[in-house]
């Protein structure tokens, strides 16, 4: 490696191998990817998300991941969050309920209430 235009290279390579859709406009779809996140099943969850935004066709949205968000006993947790910087966090996710979200929240611009810490936290 000579250059950080090759290093840059590199990484965008990698990147379109692993399948990461990096858009930074419009909606940002977070999924926490620490051991706790993977155990409780976020990466099933990550895929349906990039399915469903494939599927659909949709641009303005970009999946990444992150590590530990903090709530362990909430996993799978994913982060919306809206081209205002609004965010949305949405708890014990599956990729069922990454499907309605894609739907509703990032198609339609409704946020599944009933997928948030905030509900999960009433009950």
């Amino acid at each position: 490696m000579k250059s950080i235009a090759e290093l840059e290279e590199i990484r965008k390579k990698a990147l379109d191998k692993m399948g990461v859709r990096t858009n930074i406009e419009g909606y940002r779809i977070v999924v926490g990817m620490a051991t706790c996140g993977i155990a409780a099943g976020a990466r099933p969850v990550m895929n349906a998300f990039m399915e469903e935004l494939n599927k659909r066709e949709v641009k303005n949205a970009s999946v990444t991941m992150t590590g530990c968000v903090g709530v362990c006993r909430l996993e799978p947790i994913v982060e919306v969050i809206d081209p205002n910087g609004n965010k949305t966090t949405y708890v014990k996710m599956t990729a069922e309920k990454a499907a309605r979200i894609v739907t509703e929240h990032i198609v339609n611009g409704r946020i599944c209430v009933d997928y948030t810490i905030g509900y999960e936290d009433k009950k």
